[in-house]
């Protein structure tokens, strides 16, 4: 773009946005909610205004030179072949495969991995525009059965089914009003425990608080009324149970979590004596517990129990007295993200300075060694059975697209399985981690990546991404669409927030609740940072990020409007004083608070986006984006804030909402909705960022 405000920037006409005179009491405060009536998305009215508003923001999008470009070059970009990692059941492989742009991957099976693959779900026959994806699935253990959830048009909300394996036909079982749940098989393939809520009101399933969940056993060939109640508590309406069945059979362990609290609860069934009582072996939510595995009476967790970055005890549940845990791999310096047991050894997961290193130990607790790795970056994988000594691993990078290794656990080897075949030169970029400092003086990692060679004698056109909560780590990986930004001269710049899992539970507790304000310092500190260091300017940065993201940088925009060119916040949580009313929003109290408690509502009312912008404030290009089907943050957050930043805004910059059709949170959407997007989110920034911003013609060759 060049320094001159183009036409398409000059002072655009929003669709009226009707004030209503809706008040509510906070702890003796009154608070204003004029755009009340935007929280059904279903009126008339809501209709007509999201109609209106597509209309201005697709007639601004789609004139902006250079659009179509950018939409031809994502495409060309994302057909390429992609594979998930295959895993095994019985005697059987699974794995999926995108051919590139097809809207959802395919499932498939073969009996040996050089065998003729053959397709056990393809979810693009299910509706004709992708619309329909995939959500779970769980294979039995003689590989004969898959139990699979089927999500429509983004929703939380999951249909189970049961299909045959050998023949790919679906057997009568139909499992409805499941979220948030997989499905965990018997040994003897009879079949599986899943969980739960009761059926909603039909007119507010997408809205309506999700309370109550139960823990039920569905045998096959039965109906669901049949299904058994394991286990449920009516008095506690917040608790979830997540049912998983050890390798042997033996247990029913159940892991009861409550909103989106990292803490959790254990309990017990033991499936080898019919009847046998549900046992609470940890039954207060102090730390996190995920179990691993047992060796007979002895069961094995990863806590960050007096250990905030993770360590592995055995408990021994005929005396599971506190005082007679055993500790088997301490706490390290670096994140335990994950243990599995393979070849009868732990294959752990450290995250150091937010990239991957996997360790071996033995049972015993004693190290045996470090697995090597193709690089810093990011790792998945080592999946697999305590007998097994194959397993494979996927490795990625910002530059490196998912690339599939098998690794042979007795001679530690890795060998190159799959590598997806790009069209683009990784050699082409780069990518530097800096430490920058917060407002408070404490050190946060950034990823820097750009093309080689860019010159950085002038701010370039940024991209300043970030999530910061809930405990969830951004670690290196690829992106078509990140890819597409530095092709067209962009830099793309990712802190590691507090909030996040980086640095383990004391790093997540840093930013939420009464310090969440620490996310939004560490973020605006990350934007100064590449100020100061030249990248970028106020007038060639941009900031974005979805969900938590999104109230990221809806928080930001409004308390540093100076400092960002534009802001792209994505299914955002822009309505801090009622998220908790909606869906699982409740659940979101243990990060954010509760608008209930006094104190904790002053803290969200202090950045809530959605109560604090300012009359007649200049504030960045903004593309909102949401989808009328999101039943996890759900859409009137976006609807509302988007009619107040468009009442309060002064100023030619454009502020616009972009509200998908039948799509959800963002899982399961289709590719082509996908490329649609982004495509919009980098014209949109082309159009509004000072600096040049271009495809070169090679790229479009």
């Amino acid at each position: 773009m060049s320094d001159s405000v183009p036409n398409s920037m000059q002072a655009l006409t929003y669709p009226p946005s009707f004030k209503g005179d809706q008040t509510d009491d906070y702890h003796g405060v009154t608070i204003a909610d004029p755009y009340r009536w935007l929280e059904d998305p279903d009126s008339p009215e809501s209709r007509a205004w999201i109609e209106a508003q597509n209309q201005v923001t697709f007639d601004y999008l789609n004139q902006i030179p250079g659009r179509e470009q950018i939409q031809k070059r994502l495409t060309q970009l994302w057909d390429y072949e992609r594979y998930s990692l295959p895993f095994k059941e019985g005697d059987r492989y699974f794995y999926f495969k995108n051919d590139g742009l097809q809207n959802q991957s395919v499932l498939y099976t073969l009996t040996a991995l050089d065998a003729e693959p053959v397709v056990l779900l393809d979810p693009n026959q299910l509706s004709d525009d992708g619309t329909i994806a995939l959500s779970g699935l769980d294979i039995s253990t003689n590989g004969k059965f898959m139990a699979y959830g089927l999500s429509t048009a983004g929703s939380d909300w999951q249909e189970w089914r049961v299909r045959e394996v050998a023949t790919g036909q679906d057997l009568t079982d139909h499992l409805r009003w499941v979220k948030f749940s997989g499905a965990a098989w018997t040994t003897d393939n009879q079949g599986f425990f899943y969980s739960r809520y009761a059926e909603p009101n039909q007119e507010a399933e997408l809205q309506e608080a999700n309370y109550f969940q139960q823990l039920y056993y569905h045998r096959l060939g039965t109906l669901q009324s049949e299904d058994v109640l394991i286990y449920d508590r009516p008095d506690e309406k917040e608790w979830g149970f997540n049912g998983s069945v050890t390798e042997d059979g033996h247990y029913l362990i159940i892991s009861v979590w409550q909103g989106s609290n990292p803490k959790n609860l254990i309990f017990y069934e033991d499936l080898t004596h019919p009847d046998a009582p549900v046992v609470e072996l940890i039954n207060t939510f102090e730390a996190e517990y995920s179990f691993i595995e047992h060796e007979g009476s002895v069961f094995w967790f990863r806590t960050d129990l007096a250990a905030p970055c993770g360590r592995v005890v055995a408990i021994d549940i005929t005396d599971p007295d506190r005082s007679h845990w055993r500790e088997v791999i301490p706490q390290a310096a670096e994140t335990l993200q994950g243990v599995n047991v393979l070849n009868h050894q732990f294959v752990t997961s450290y995250l150091k300075d937010a990239h991957t290193q996997v360790k071996i130990f033995a049972l015993d607790g004693s190290l045996v060694q470090e697995v090597d790795l193709p690089g810093l970056g990011s790792v998945s994988g080592f999946g697999g059975k305590r007998e097994d000594t194959e397993t494979f691993y996927s490795f990625t990078s910002f530059t490196t697209p998912p690339t599939i290794y098998r690794y042979d656990m007795a001679t530690h080897q890795s060998q190159l399985f799959r590598r997806p075949e790009v069209s683009f030169n990784p050699d082409d970029y780069e990518t530097q981690q800096v430490f920058y400092q917060s407002q408070d003086g404490t050190q946060v990692p950034m990823f820097i990546t750009h093309r080689k060679g860019l010159q950085l004698d002038s701010p370039k056109p940024t991209y300043l991404y970030g999530y910061g909560g809930f405990g969830i780590s951004l670690t290196p990986s690829f992106s078509v669409g990140n890819l597409v930004w530095m092709e067209m001269g962009g830099i793309l710049a990712i802190p590691n927030l507090r909030g996040g899992g980086e640095y383990g539970e004391d790093w997540h507790q840093a930013g939420t609740k009464l310090k969440k304000q620490n996310v939004f310092n560490d973020f605006i500190a990350a934007a100064e940072w590449l100020i100061a260091k030249g990248y970028a300017s106020p007038e060639t940065l941009a900031i974005g990020g979805g969900s938590n993201g999104g109230l990221l940088v809806g928080a930001c925009m409004i308390q540093r409007p100076d400092l960002f060119a534009a802001a792209l916040p994505a299914v955002g949580v822009m309505d801090m004083l009622r998220f908790h009313k909606f869906t699982i929003g409740w659940a979101w109290v243990s990060d954010y608070g509760s608008p209930d408690d006094p104190a904790e509502f002053q803290a969200l009312y202090a950045y809530s986006p959605l109560h604090n912008l300012q009359p007649r404030t200049a504030y960045p290009a903004t593309l909102i984006t949401t989808a009328d089907h999101d039943d996890r943050v759900v859409p009137a957050h976006s609807f509302k804030f988007a009619a107040a930043l468009q009442a309060a805004h002064h100023g030619p910059a454009p502020v616009l909402i972009r509200v998908e059709t039948k799509a959800g949170h963002g899982a399961g959407k289709p590719t082509a909705k996908v490329i649609e997007e982004i495509s919009d989110r980098w014209a949109f920034l082309s159009q509004t960022l000072k600096g040049e911003l271009k495809l070169a013609d090679t790229a479009l060759a």
